[in-house]
């Protein structure tokens, strides 16, 4: 069965007819398809690209796979139609081509500090062992490793750095030297310095980020997935922990309160930004178009924004869009997403891996 779609195509927003026959795109018409869509803005499918399919809500590992299936096409019916899975301590390869199921990028489990990072999460390992536990990892992901670069310290009673900075610089060497990318998780200012001077493809989160390493990920080429709605939780965390870290609590609601100019300050600096949300642990699943919207309020240009979601996304994760040839994998709105963003939140068509959806 082959189909036909027809509408305004980002990101030229040109009016073309392409066909989807079987998982592959044309442009060349097919005499017999059927068309499921005329009209609107067709959008590549979306993409989140900080999520957890292997941590249920409330910071705990999921228990089988048909969790992860679940969480999976809470996405999908959304609009969203690739993953990238951030580090998850439930491995889940079954599900890499599993039809009905969005495009997956996996990291294995997070490399973390002993004792510093959220239970039964991550691999907790001492300095002398990251560069192998990270080389291990590699091979239990699809090309991405999770390193987790700071964490409260109790001792200090502030975030700090999960690992002097000549073990954080060889955890990240370890990854490329294993075929991989490497993603870092880190708030501070000093975990993030460290990590994009080691090389980092991709800064997690990244309150803590300056103006001069905003500009040393511009001219590396580093990428940014900000979480913002996740950001927007560090209110809860930092009430929770006052009685006893009074300094952390202080230092999380600043990072909090800064974090849209950083952002903004990073799109303007031509660093590489894309659309995560943390989904997994504290954050619902579905939740990609809110992550949009905050963007925006950050100052963002929605057509930037819906392409950090969409097209350069897919480009960087490896799933080519609606080119000749590309995947068949399509979001259509009634209206143009780049002139009102709030249509993400309601597709009129999904199609994913050349099936309809909705």
């Amino acid at each position: 069965m082959a189909f036909h779609v027809r509408g305004a195509v980002l990101p030229d927003g040109e009016v073309r007819d392409l066909w989807l026959v079987g998982d592959r795109v044309t442009y060349e018409p097919v005499s017999d398809a059927e068309t499921i869509s005329d009209g609107g803005f067709i959008v590549p499918g979306l993409v989140d690209a900080h999520c957890h399919l292997g941590i249920a809500y409330g910071a705990k590992p999921i228990e089988h796979l048909d969790q992860a299936r679940e969480l999976a096409v809470i996405d999908r019916d959304a609009g969203v139609l690739a993953l990238r899975d951030a580090g998850s301590p439930y491995p889940y390869p079954e599900l890499d081509d599993e039809p009905g199921i969005p495009r997956l990028a996996r990291a294995g489990r997070h490399v973390a500090p002993p004792k510093r990072y959220l239970r039964d999460i991550g691999i907790e390992v001492a300095a002398e062992d990251v560069a192998a536990t990270v080389t291990a990892q590699a091979k239990a992901g699809t090309g991405w490793v999770k390193i987790v670069g700071d964490w409260i310290d109790r001792g200090v009673g502030d975030l700090a750095p999960s690992w002097d900075a000549a073990t954080m610089t060889a955890a990240v060497e370890a990854a490329h030297a294993a075929g991989a990318r490497a993603a870092v998780h880190t708030f501070s200012e000093e975990g993030v310095e460290i990590m994009v001077r080691a090389g980092v493809d991709s800064v997690e989160h990244g309150t803590g980020l300056s103006e001069d390493l905003i500009d040393e990920m511009a001219r590396r080429g580093t990428a940014l997935v900000p979480t913002m709605i996740n950001i927007r939780t560090f209110g809860n965390i930092a009430e929770q922990a006052r009685a006893k870290f009074a300094g952390y609590a202080d230092h999380m609601i600043a990072l909090r309160d800064r974090f849209p100019s950083v952002v903004r300050a990073a799109h303007e600096a031509g660093v590489p930004i894309y659309i995560g949300t943390d989904a997994g642990g504290g954050i619902r699943h579905g939740l990609a178009a809110e992550e949009m919207l905050i963007m925006q309020e950050a100052g963002l240009p929605a057509a930037d924004i819906i392409a950090s979601a969409s097209w350069k996304a897919r480009e960087w994760l490896g799933f080519p869009g609606l080119v000749e040839g590309g995947l068949a994998d399509l979001v259509v709105y009634e209206a143009d997403p780049r002139a009102d963003l709030r249509v993400v939140r309601a597709p009129s068509r999904i199609v994913l891996r050349g099936q309809i959806i909705r």
